[in-house]
């Protein structure tokens, strides 16, 4: 028996050893990491500033490259030369989620179970944090800058069903880096006239007009999805279509483009572009289920990522999606690429 405690008792000190190793081989390996990371950022700066100085197109979103860690979701920009993207530059923080425009970007990132939400300048220089609730999932910045949509994936938050997932969909003031309002605590919603007041009601996805007042954005409740359309000065809003998420208004502010659901349990969803004018919906070329939220790169073209790689696809629904930038997610454009 003392034999067995004895072996025991070393076995014990052994995987107590061996775990602590482990755990400091883990700490060293992220510390390297997060330098590596520094070091590559601070050498590809002076290109980045350079890029960002000329007044010239660019795209911004994040870096997927696995085979390179240290730069794995970091912000990266690319020139624009037409709808044709320069390689990609690093050039900011870690992000979940990137947006830019108007010379103003946002950066969500994840700490824990908060969400840090980094305003960012020209210069993509973080001018301001806010700290909300919940997981990144969306962001955009309206055309003149002055607002930024963030949506956030929130744990036990769901009337219906506890423990499942909701969304928060919240406004901010990019030029206080302060929150504005919540759409579902702080905005009147109606729906033909009724006030939309369902429990398991959740907003996500905004995008904004260019008058400095009007947003859009997808409202779910009652095992239904709409778009609103509504205004920051009044706290309103009102549904106009039924079956959009994650809109995105074209720079004309004549299309949104979105993902429309087409199958349930599981979900599939199908890209289109719905003219506002006249309500006629176009599905697009990829006829892939992307979970995502499209950008608009022009009048003609939207963008966006699947995970490993940015897309580019035709507006009107004709050609194929092309590959427009290998390991990037999460891409936005400069309002003068527009």
């Amino acid at each position: 028996m003392r034999s067995r405690a004895i072996a025991f008792t070393a076995l014990a000190v052994v995987c107590i050893v061996a775990a602590a190793a482990a755990a400091a081989i883990a700490v060293v390996g992220a510390g390297n990491e997060r330098a590596a990371s520094k070091r590559a950022v601070a050498a590809a700066r002076p290109k980045a500033a350079q890029v960002l100085a000329s007044g010239k197109p660019i795209a911004v979103l994040r870096m997927l490259d696995r085979r390179h860690p240290e730069t794995y979701g970091r912000m990266a920009i690319a020139p624009l030369d037409g709808a044709r993207p320069g390689a990609p530059i690093l050039a900011g923080p870690s992000c979940a989620r990137v947006a830019f425009g108007a010379g103003e970007g946002l950066c969500l990132d994840l700490l824990g179970t908060q969400m840090a939400v980094k305003v960012l300048d020209g210069r993509l220089n973080q001018v301001h944090e806010l700290d909300l609730p919940g997981i990144p999932s969306r962001a955009r910045i309206s055309p003149d800058g002055r607002w930024g949509g963030v949506t956030a994936f929130i744990v036990g938050h769901a009337y219906a069903a506890p423990g499942q997932f909701s969304t928060a969909a919240t406004i901010i003031d990019m030029r206080t880096g302060r929150k504005v309002a919540d759409l579902e605590k702080d905005f009147t919603v109606t729906d033909r006239g009724k006030v939309v007041d369902a429990r398991d009601r959740n907003y996500w996805g905004l995008t904004f007009a260019d008058d400095g007042d009007t947003f859009y954005a997808t409202l779910a409740a009652n095992g239904s999805t709409w778009l609103i359309k509504g205004s920051i000065r009044a706290r309103t809003a009102h549904t106009i279509h039924e079956n959009v998420e994650c809109p995105s208004l074209s720079p004309d502010g004549t299309q949104i483009g979105y993902k429309k659901a087409v199958a349930h349990n599981p979900a599939q969803w199908r890209f289109t572009v719905l003219d506002l004018a006249t309500g006629k919906e176009t599905p697009l070329s990829e006829t892939r289920s992307v979970d995502d939220q499209l950008a608009w790169l022009d009048d003609g073209h939207l963008l966006y990522g699947d995970g490993k790689r940015t897309w580019m696809v035709d507006a009107d629904g004709a050609g194929r999606p092309e590959v427009w930038l290998n390991g990037t997610d999460s891409p936005t454009a400069d309002d003068a690429a527009t």
